[in-house]
């Protein structure tokens, strides 16, 4: 059976406020019987020495423990013992015990069947070596005893065993009211508790309900969706990190969107040219001769030259591009990459300025033939969007730890708000870096992948020439995996 978080949330509060209520409800009955148990024993505690007094008085108006050895007269001198008016009658009184009026006999089967729960039943007397004198034989053990003294001279004792239970009925009685009141209060807070946890239940988990509804709405594509932000605490946080969520998949989305929208065009593009070329063979408008092919093989070259750099791309995305890495030195592979492309610059009127240090002492761990696609590519992109009779300032700095490579070309520049979308996957500067000149906007996505795979950085300046800085730090230690 399916509970909800909120009657799961009612049940775990009740259960808490229940055990805390039945608890209180118990140490309260325990305490109640305990602590009137104890009240009235403090209270036989007087009446014994209350007693004691009557017993000395008693004893110096008869001067020895005779009077006292009869079940009546005993009984007699403990019911003096009651109240405090009695004993002032017994103050008052002539000096020897006076024959005592009639009283009740407690001797034999005429006592009480619960007599001897009693304080009269619970009370005896002692001479001065202890020998017992008057009282229940039943109750000679456990017993507190109260010093009798005359003069400073101790005639007896009198002991009483204290209380181990309630026996009255009116206390008895007393204490049944009292547990009855405590089960009513427990009963109430119980009732109240209830009243105020559902409220509060549901109170707790709104926020909860609505994060799971717009997580539906989420996992059913749409990403616009927002939670409220609550107070400071983790439903707030959760609330946000959902909503931070929220906009980057709406963001991936989007960028997904856009990256199918401009890889569809950019195939599109080559293959129209290819279908129209080839058509005008067909037709005869063109004839089938070196200048048409020449023309098709330029076209079939930037299909696959886009196609390649998609499938790099798409290898770095799913992890599976492979890097060898080794102690190289830096220098070697720019020197290399310089050297491919020197010829296409001289033809294209761009001088080259290279500062390299003399001295090696760049060495990096890193793939040697994945740094020199990096250093071609950023060098043909040079070669491609700097106007002729330009330069092309490559300047290599070993630092303690990075070592920094900066190609600095001429014009045309780029704005200031679009060089970190430089790097983007198919976003080129129109005014500038279009289809034109051969670019498809991913050479320098792909170099980006690379530094950050030999965990370095990769950043787009203006230069100082008037065109573009690009500059690439990587550490000269690097991981070795």
């Amino acid at each position: 059976m399916k509970i909800m978080i909120k009657y799961r949330l009612l049940i775990a509060m009740l259960a808490a406020t229940g055990a805390v209520v039945i608890s209180m409800f118990l140490i309260m009955q325990w305490s109640i019987g305990h602590g009137f148990l104890a009240y009235v024993n403090t209270m036989e505690k007087d009446r014994l020495e209350r007693l004691a007094q009557v017993l000395e008085r008693a004893y110096q108006a008869n001067g020895n423990w005779e009077f006292a050895r009869s079940d009546e007269a005993w009984f007699r001198l403990v019911a003096a013992s009651r109240e405090s008016s009695d004993l002032d009658r017994v103050e008052r009184g002539e000096r020897r015990m006076q024959p005592p009026p009639p009283f009740p006999n407690f001797s034999g089967h005429n006592r009480p069947p619960r007599f001897q729960y009693r304080f009269e039943g619970r009370v005896l007397l002692l001479d001065a070596q202890k020998a017992k004198l008057a009282g229940l034989p039943s109750v000679q053990e456990a017993v507190q005893l109260h010093k009798i003294t005359i003069s400073g001279r101790i005639v007896g004792y009198v002991g009483l065993r204290p209380r181990q239970h309630l026996t009255d009925t009116y206390q008895l009685l007393f204490v049944k009211q009292q547990k009855l009141t405590m089960g009513l209060v427990a009963v109430v807070m119980f009732l109240v508790s209830a009243a105020i946890s559902l409220p509060l239940a549901h109170r707790l988990v709104l926020p909860i309900k609505r994060l799971a509804a717009s997580m539906h709405r989420l996992a059913s594509g749409e990403y616009e969706t927002r939670v409220p932000v609550g107070p400071e605490d983790e439903l707030g946080q959760l609330a946000r990190d959902f909503n931070t969520l929220a906009l980057s998949l709406e963001n991936n989305e989007r960028a997904r969107r856009r990256w199918v929208a401009d890889v569809s065009h950019e195939l599109r593009t080559p293959l129209a040219i290819l279908r129209g070329e080839i058509e005008a063979i067909q037709d005869g408008v063109r004839q089938a001769g070196p200048e048409s092919m020449r023309s098709l093989h330029g076209e079939v070259m930037h299909l696959s030259r886009l196609v390649d750099d998609l499938y790099q791309i798409s290898l770095y995305d799913i992890g599976a591009l492979t890097y060898r890495k080794e102690k190289i030195e830096l220098k070697e592979v720019l020197e290399d990459a310089l050297s491919s492309l020197g010829q296409e610059f001289m033809q294209k009127g761009i001088s080259l300025s290279i500062e390299l240090p003399r001295a090696d002492g760049c060495t990096v761990f890193a793939d040697p033939d994945r740094l020199h696609q990096l250093f071609s590519n950023l060098l043909d992109n040079s070669l491609k969007y700097t106007d002729a009779g330009g330069q092309l300032s490559v300047r290599l700095h070993c630092g303690q730890n990075v070592a920094q490579v900066e190609f600095a070309d001429s014009a045309p520049g780029v704005a200031p708000d679009q060089m970190e979308r430089l790097f983007d996957r198919l976003y080129r500067v129109e005014s500038s870096r279009n289809r034109a000149k051969g670019g498809a906007g991913l050479g320098l996505a792909i170099c980006k992948n690379i530094v950050e795979a030999h965990e370095g950085t990769i950043a787009a300046l203006p230069s100082p020439h008037g065109g573009v800085l690009i500059r690439v730090e990587l550490p000269l230690t690097g991981s070795r995996t």
